[in-house]
């Protein structure tokens, strides 16, 4: 499987190091890490949470029990012995295959179009509808782990389907990595929700049924009854009772090892409410992790206790303004958050740094999945800070006051501090703007001391729910001289219109033959 090419990415931003059986930590800057924690927990941010809340219906059925079928269709190309598949966003050219037939598939496809960008693709969103679909549901919260890398062309057609004989369903899970009792609880997790859509698959649904869809479980959310109804003979799961013997798959599956894994009598079973989430919650974990060999996933990812955001230095009136937020997880304490900074030429700031206090404090709202992790919302200090032009900003931290007689404390970067790597190639959001005629931006960089010889180029992740591959896709675009905005401040001025489906850029320019790149994330072009 090929991997998919995000961008014009001119220089590493970031590296992730994998820290075993612990949380992720945030080392600013990772525009991965900081793109997931906003598609996760921010509720600006997390469409995805938002359409799966409350088990949300659709079609009959509900939005999760789709996101659910999706992710594990995807997962389900993934071969274990040759390390290649898994959840790579595959499923985007494999939808319209018989055994991938459903409005669901495509609508999760464009329900999952948004979040990425130059660092996040569909597979990772795609795991994140599946870990909403089951905690929106009422079920278990599941660890969320990211880099996955979307593939650039469909899988093997490996999706198990229930005309298949029990020794091709071992078979198919068991190339993905999952042995039978494994096969028989991710069967029963899955299947939970939703049902078989009769004009879909007519063959297996062959009486009316009310609104075309036969469900697996007489209840709607995320629970085991689908596992009570077949031990006590109760079901209308189709995929057990159905007319045409040869698609009880669920039967055959369920049945396969005497019911021992399903059985009510032993307390270790599915039929235990609390064993049937904690497995169902190991096992969707383990599908959303099914990834190619060559892929390295990050720790889980938390909340942050402290994350630095939506940063911007640009050119402002004979001085560099830096705007930068703190954000915090929201306490009842009434913080006071001071900003230090030190100069990266010449001298200018005290030895103790520059500061400035947080121009307003507001609150943002959380997700509902960070809700089911104990944080109701975010607090954001915010700071616009006037930098001395010559010496300009080498990097950055904060002073947190709890003021609650607890003496105060530094936030920087895990001892690193908050360094700004360059100064030579800046966003400009004051020069940048919004064409309301035609709703494009007009984006606007600064480039220090530019030769007459400089070149300026960019990249944009463009999302098109039009599409008829439902993918996100590279836009490559020029800088040209801005002759409305004359240079300043040692800048010379180059703009360029950014597609309205652009979300992010990726700008590079090289400048007396050093190389420049700056990522200009959504937030900062919009001033969200």
């Amino acid at each position: 499987m090929r991997r998919r090419s995000w961008g014009l990415i001119c220089l590493a931003s970031a590296v992730h190091l994998a820290l075993a059986d612990s949380a992720a930590v945030f080392n600013w800057p990772d525009p991965l890490l900081d793109s997931l924690d906003d598609t996760l927990y921010r509720q600006a941010f997390a469409l995805v949470s938002l359409l799966a809340t409350d088990c949300a219906p659709r079609d009959d059925t509900t939005v999760a029990a789709q996101w659910l079928r999706l992710a594990y269709h995807d997962t389900a190309t993934h071969n274990s012995t040759t390390g290649t598949g898994g959840l790579d966003a595959s499923i985007a050219f494999e939808f319209t295959r018989s055994q991938d037939v459903g409005l669901g598939m495509l609508e999760s496809l464009q329900d999952f179009l948004g979040p990425q960008n130059e660092y996040v693709g569909m597979a990772d969103i795609i795991a994140i509808g599946a870990v909403n679909a089951v905690a929106g549901c009422g079920g278990p919260v599941i660890p969320f782990r990211g880099g996955r890398i979307d593939a650039t062309e469909a899988g093997p057609a490996t999706v198990p389907e229930p005309q298949q004989d029990l020794d091709s369903h071992i078979a198919s899970f068991k190339a993905q990595g999952f042995n039978e009792t494994e096969m028989i609880a991710l069967v029963a997790c899955g299947h939970s929700l939703g049902g078989v859509r009769q004009v879909d698959f007519p063959l297996i649904v062959t009486e009316d049924v009310p609104n075309g869809i036969q469900t697996f479980a007489s209840t709607v959310g995320f629970d085991n009854t689908i596992v009570h109804e077949y031990l006590n003979g109760t079901t209308e799961n189709v995929l057990v009772v159905g007319s045409n013997i040869t698609t009880r798959s669920d039967l055959r599956i369920f049945s396969s090892d005497g019911n021992a894994t399903m059985q009510s009598e032993n307390l270790h079973s599915l039929a235990s409410p609390d064993t049937f989430n904690q497995v169902c919650a190991d096992l969707i974990e383990r599908m959303i992790n099914t990834v190619p060999s060559t892929v390295t996933l990050t720790d889980p990812i938390e909340p942050f206790d402290f994350k630095v955001w939506n940063t911007i230095l640009f050119p402002r009136s004979g001085s560099l303004a830096f705007l930068a937020t703190l954000r915090i997880i929201h306490s009842d304490l009434n913080r006071t958050v001071t900003m230090f900074w030190k100069e990266r030429t010449g001298t200018f700031c005290p030895e103790a740094g520059c500061s400035a206090p947080a121009f307003q404090v507001t609150s943002a709202g959380a997700s509902s999945l960070a809700n089911l992790k104990g944080v109701e919302s975010f607090d954001l200090h915010s700071f616009n800070a006037s930098i001395d032009l010559a010496t300009s900003i080498s990097h950055f931290w904060f002073e947190v006051d709890d003021n609650d007689g607890s003496a105060p404390f530094i936030v920087d970067n895990h001892g690193a501090n908050f360094t700004i790597e360059q100064d030579v190639l800046l966003f400009d959001p004051q020069r940048s703007g919004l064409n309301l005629t035609t709703f494009e931006f007009t984006m606007v960089v600064g480039v220090k001391d530019a030769p007459t010889s400089t070149s300026v180029t960019g990249s944009s992740t463009i999302i098109d729910d039009n599409a008829v591959i439902p993918l996100p896709s590279t836009l490559n675009f020029t800088f040209t001289l801005d002759e409305s905005h004359p240079p300043a401040d040692g800048y010379t001025f180059y703009t360029s219109p950014i597609s309205r489906l652009a979300f992010h850029s990726m700008i590079c320019a090289t400048v007396n033959g050093t190389a420049y790149s700056l990522w200009v994330p959504f937030t900062s072009a919009t001033g969200l």
